[in-house]
C-alpha cells in the first residue's frame, strides 16, 4: 500500500507516520505538508511545496496512491469563522479534489474530531465547518472516504503536539491517562492507535463512513480485554 500523508508534523500525524513507517505493508509513505517531518527512512518521502493550496506543480508525484490520510488541521481557537474555514474546509478540498482526480481508487481517511456537527446547522462554530468538511469529502469520487472523529488522544512515544497550551494540558492530564482509560473507554484513544485504525481502514474497509473514538478502538484492538 502506498500513502500520501498531510500533516506530518502535528501530533496525530506524527502517529500516523510513526504507523505507516512501522507496519510491513506500507510500502511507501509520501508526506506533504508546510514543514518537513525531520525523520530519515527509506519508506518516507518528502515534499514542501511553495503554496500547499496549489499542488499543480508537483502533480507528476501524486499518482498510483492507494490511501491519503489527511492530518492537517488548525485550533479554532482565536479564530474567526472565516478564517477557520478557508484553512479548515477551503484547502481540504482543494487538495482532496486533486487527489481525487489522480487516484479515483484511493481511499481517503480525514481526521475531523469528536462532535462534530454532520447537520452544519449547530451552535458551534468548528463543529459546523468540519461537518461541511465531512459532508463534501464524503461526496467525492474516491474509491472510499472515512471520517476520523477521535475524543481525546493520548501522545505515545514521545511525540508531542506543537501548540504551546495544548502541551502544557497534557503535561497535567498524562498521569491520570490510565484512570480515563478505565472510566471512560469510549472517549480516549492514543495517536499509536488512530494510526494503526487508519491503516487498517484504507487496508480493510470499514463498515461505516464515519469512525467515532469508541470504533477506532475496536480496530486497533485497544478495547481489548488487557490491553494497556
Amino acid at each position: 500500500m502506498k500513502v500520501i500523508l498531510f500533516g506530518a508534523t502535528g501530533m496525530v500525524g506524527q502517529g500516523v507516520l510513526r504507523e505507516c513507517l512501522l507496519d510491513p505493508g506500507v510500502e511507501s509513505v509520501l508526506a506533504i505538508g508546510r514543514n518537513a517531518s525531520g525523520q530519515q527512512h527509506h519508506k518516507l518521502h518528502e515534499i514542501v511545496p511553495d503554496d500547499l493550496s496549489n499542488l499543480s506543480p508537483i502533480e507528476g508525484r501524486l499518482s498510483g496512491y492507494d490511501a491519503c490520510f489527511f492530518c492537517l488541521g488548525v485550533s479554532a481557537a482565536g479564530m474567526n469563522e472565516q478564517a477557520y474555514r478557508r484553512v479548515t474546509y477551503d484547502l481540504t478540498i482543494s487538495l482532496a479534489g486533486t487527489l481525487a482526480r489522480l487516484n479515483p481508487g484511493m481511499t481517503f481517511i480525514y481526521v475531523s474530531g469528536a462532535g462534530t456537527d454532520s447537520t452544519e446547522r449547530g451552535r458551534m462554530m468548528w463543529a459546523r465547518v468540519k461537518g461541511q468538511t465531512e459532508n463534501a469529502l464524503l461526496r467525492m469520487p474516491f474509491k472510499a472516504a472515512y471520517m476520523f472523529r477521535p475524543a481525546y488522544i493520548q501522545p505515545l512515544h514521545g511525540i508531542r503536539t506543537k501548540t504551546a497550551w495544548y502541551r502544557a494540558l497534557y503535561a497535567v492530564i498524562a498521569p491520570f491517562y490510565p484512570v480515563w482509560k478505565l472510566l471512560l473507554p469510549n472517549h480516549v484513544t492514543t495517536t499509536e492507535c488512530v494510526g494503526r485504525a487508519m491503516i487498517e481502514v484504507a487496508r480493510r474497509g470499514a463498515p461505516k463512513r464515519v469512525i467515532e473514538s469508541r470504533d477506532i478502538g475496536d480496530l486497533c484492538g485497544y478495547n481489548k480485554p488487557g490491553h494497556n
